[in-house]
């Protein structure tokens, strides 16, 4: 059985800035967390207070959970991520994703296509920047190094980054829901991040973590919920799942359907989108299953709780990401640490 790790995931910010993030690091930092988590979908970026927190702290990771690969190039991203490796004096971790085409297309007017190909590129170029070993080029189809396609001036050079990196082997992880997707995150990445992960069905994803090499580390999202009502415990995990599996995608298309669907809950995961396309929110949130709800949390009284995280330590589970108030970061702890 091994012991998890917990890490604070503070997730992207509302209409306002939050205003309790460098305590709840602070804290999470003195109970014993290994890590903090900062996301960005298409309001704050993720690296911004993600150093502010990391001038407040000294010893807990830092992480990016996401940052999303349309929103800079990869150069800019290796760039972000070196002066934050310094500053925090080497507690950086790279979190990657491609985000979906909504956000991709809608927002940053990139084309989404390919994600497995831009993933694999994208790593390619950050760890020889990270690397320093000689000036980077790069023959890859989405960043071209030096461009010299349509508009360019024919001038472009190979270089090498100013700033030598703290370290070379900043740790990357990619949020990956896809098979295939899991599978090349195991062959190029440090991490995993999933985002809804049952240790009750580990078969899912057996296969893709195969080829993960030693000391490989995934970071499950497991969202917390304290309540000798085990329906109302689980109310806040079907709501999101809810919104996710019905309203997070299109109708063809929407990722959190179709892992739902692979994780055994086929029907019910089109009946949940059914549900809230028809603008039926309350009965879609109604039709996701207790026992899917179940798996990918930990709800209900403090004692269930605790029989549930042995689960979780049986399983290829590294850390637990916790999102919640303080009150929970002391339970959490308490319980796993």
């Amino acid at each position: 059985m091994a012991k998890l790790s917990l890490g604070l995931q503070l997730g992207y910010w509302g209409a306002q800035p939050p205003t309790n993030h460098v305590e709840m690091a602070q804290e999470a930092e003195r109970l014993g967390y290994d890590s903090v988590w900062t996301a960005e979908s298409y309001g704050n970026d993720c690296f911004t207070p993600l150093s502010w927190i990391g001038a407040h702290t000294s010893k807990i990771r830092l992480g990016t959970s996401v940052a999303q690969l349309s929103a800079r190039t990869p150069a800019a991203c290796a760039m972000a991520t070196i002066a934050l490796d310094h500053l925090s004096g080497g507690r950086m971790i790279l979190g990657l994703g491609v985000s979906g085409p909504q956000v991709v297309e809608g927002w940053y007017g990139q084309p989404y296509s390919k994600p497995l190909t831009r993933t694999r590129e994208y790593v390619d170029i950050i760890r020889k920047i990270l690397a320093r070993e000689q000036p980077v080029t790069s023959d890859s189809e989405f960043y071209p190094l030096p461009y010299n396609g349509p508009g360019s001036w024919g001038l472009g050079k190979p270089i090498k980054s100013i700033t030598h990196p703290l370290r070379a082997d900043v740790p990357i992880f990619i949020g990956a829901e896809g098979p295939k997707n899991v599978t090349q995150t195991a062959q190029i990445a440090d991490g995993w991040l999933p985002l809804y992960y049952s240790p009750y069905r580990q078969e899912v994803y057996a296969d893709q973590l195969r080829d993960a090499k030693p000391g490989f580390e995934i970071a499950a999202l497991c969202l917390v919920n304290v309540n000798d009502d085990l329906a109302q415990a689980l109310y806040p995990v079907k709501a999101m799942l809810g919104f996710y599996v019905g309203g997070m995608g299109a109708s063809k298309r929407n990722f959190h359907k179709e892992l739902m669907a692979r994780m055994g809950f086929a029907d019910e995961a089109e009946e949940i989108q059914r549900l809230f396309f028809a603008g039926k929110r309350d009965e879609a949130i109604a039709a996701v299953p207790d026992q899917f709800a179940d798996e990918i949390s930990l709800c209900g009284p403090p004692e269930r709780i605790r029989e549930k995280i042995k689960d979780w330590e049986n399983s290829p589970v590294t850390s637990l990401l916790v999102h919640g108030d303080i009150a929970l970061l002391r339970n959490v702890a308490e319980w796993v640490l």
